[in-house]
């Protein structure tokens, strides 16, 4: 709707992660460079946490992107609440194996198996674990178990675990000590702070071919960052309405009285939302 009424080539602000819209606020820089230190160590774990929307996904697929240029064969594990068996046959489907009516001895197999020509090919093996915080600790542990598997001076696997906050309290727990000492680097993506959250805006409005319409007045970034905490997912959300409201009234400048008027409605229908329950 507001696409052709603004000009846009596509649309600025949707939910699902894309890495074509990744914007490198300081926070996903560093995060970033977590990221290839532990590629660059071909070693252990790397943990990387944030809030939900924080933009954590988004960050892994554009890496993914960069891994395409090097010898990296990675693999991205989704569904978490798994027991240990079950993890082992979704990680050999992310790998492309056979997992079908196996025992966990012939998983493994296939796994070391995977691994060893990926050495021998000149590759390796990444696994990308997302959503960690619902592991199991003993589904944790037979993800670490994976890293046993060694050539003669590296790991076969590295894994990163990519999680919500309380993924941290998880690793401080007693069974994750051996866990803990594969670590590599851990690091915690906050949330964007003002003029983060401006550059953000412009930067995603620009990639979907903003030519200056509508207008945004200055106060306008204020009253997203205060509503949105500097979250992205939340700042898609909610200009995402913005824009609509925009283009339902045919307005070529935004600014805070737009954005309030989209804050109460947005609240109007958590209300109803939480009445109806």
């Amino acid at each position: 709707m507001y696409l052709t009424y603004y000009g846009f080539t596509e649309k600025p602000f949707q939910l699902k992660p894309d890495p074509s819209f990744f914007f490198a606020s300081q926070g996903h820089k560093r995060a970033a460079a977590y990221l290839e230190y532990g590629l660059s160590q071909e070693d252990g774990f790397i943990i990387i946490t944030g809030e939900v929307g924080a933009g954590k996904t988004t960050l892994m697929r554009y890496l993914f992107q960069k891994l395409k240029r090097e010898r990296v064969v990675a693999a991205q594990l989704v569904s978490t609440r798994l027991d240990p068996d079950d993890a082992l046959r979704m990680v050999a489907a992310a790998f492309g194996l056979p997992y079908e009516n196996l025992s966990k001895a012939a998983l493994l197999l296939e796994l070391e198996k995977f691994m060893r020509k990926c050495e021998c090919e000149g590759t390796r093996a990444l696994l990308v674990v997302d959503e960690a915080q619902n592991l199991l600790p003993q589904t944790l542990e037979e993800l670490r178990m994976l890293s046993n598997f060694q050539s003669e001076n590296r790991p076969l696997l590295q894994t990163f675990l990519l999680g919500q906050p309380e993924f941290r309290k998880t690793l401080l727990g007693n069974q994750m000590q051996q866990l803990r000492q594969r670590v590599i680097a851990t690091y915690h993506l906050g949330p964007m702070d003002q003029a983060e959250t401006r550059a953000y805006i412009e930067h995603r409005l620009q990639k979907a071919g903003w030519s200056g319409n509508p207008v945004l007045q200055d106060d306008i970034f204020e009253v997203i960052h205060n509503f949105s905490a500097g979250i992205p997912r939340k700042i898609n959300l909610f200009f995402d309405r913005l824009l609509i409201m925009g283009c339902l009234e045919e307005l070529q400048s935004l600014g805070k009285a737009e954005a309030n008027e989209v804050i109460l409605d947005m609240q109007k229908e958590f209300d109803l939302a939480v009445f109806s329950e």
